[in-house]
């Protein structure tokens, strides 16, 4: 691909943008959900890097990763959230702030 040398990795700066923005987000929140929610965006900007990565290279290894990855963080959000559920349950809310007499 004969891209521009100014758009060459344009994506590179979309996944570091949406990684900080995750990680801006799991530092600042207090919401529980809101929380999950940054954590697979930053779990996504790596998924579009191992994705750009392996397309340039032209090896599925990138887009094979992505496949395990996508499937493990599925998983990761149904057990997230049934905590999630169950400690609203326990508490009635989902702050965060809440959930620190639950320390053993």
């Amino acid at each position: 691909m004969n891209f521009p040398t100014s758009l060459t990795y344009w994506s590179h700066f979309v996944a570091v943008a949406m990684f900080a923005l995750g990680l801006l987000g799991f530092l600042l929140r207090k919401n529980t959900i809101v929380v999950l929610m940054c954590i697979e965006l930053m779990l996504n900007a790596v998924n579009l890097l191992l994705i750009e990565t392996s397309m340039r290279t032209n090896t599925p290894d990138g887009i094979i990763l992505v496949v395990f990855v996508v499937t493990v963080a599925a998983a990761e959000v149904a057990v997230g959230l049934g905590i999630v559920l169950n400690l609203y349950r326990l508490k009635g809310s989902v702050n965060l702030d809440h959930f620190k007499s639950l320390q053993g």
